[in-house]
């Protein structure tokens, strides 16, 4: 009979440290989530702002290759008939 309550409490004991063990991976597994999406929304505005500066970069390349700060005009050229390409598009689309 003593056997048997022994296997019991330490039946008890086992099962407690258990339950101790799941409260604390929940806790731990919604701070992990938290942390995911606080990490994911950085990373959604970081994209965005790459993607900002690429285009401000890519625009100031045209100015500075449309000021003829570089020696090829037909660089010049090339983007000159690239944006009229790209109005064309948009104004098609416009009439669609």
């Amino acid at each position: 009979m003593s056997n048997t309550i022994e296997a019991v409490h330490l039946l008890e004991d086992k099962l407690k440290d258990l339950l101790s063990n799941y409260d604390f991976l929940i806790k731990e597994n919604q701070i992990l989530l938290q942390n995911t999406s606080k990490l994911q929304h950085q990373l959604l505005e970081k994209e965005q702002l790459l993607e900002q500066k690429e285009k401000e970069f890519n625009l100031l390349k045209i100015a500075k290759t449309i000021e003829g700060s570089e020696n090829s005009t037909r660089d010049t050229k090339l983007k000159i008939n690239a944006l009229i390409r790209e109005i064309d598009k948009c104004i098609v689309q416009l009439n669609e």
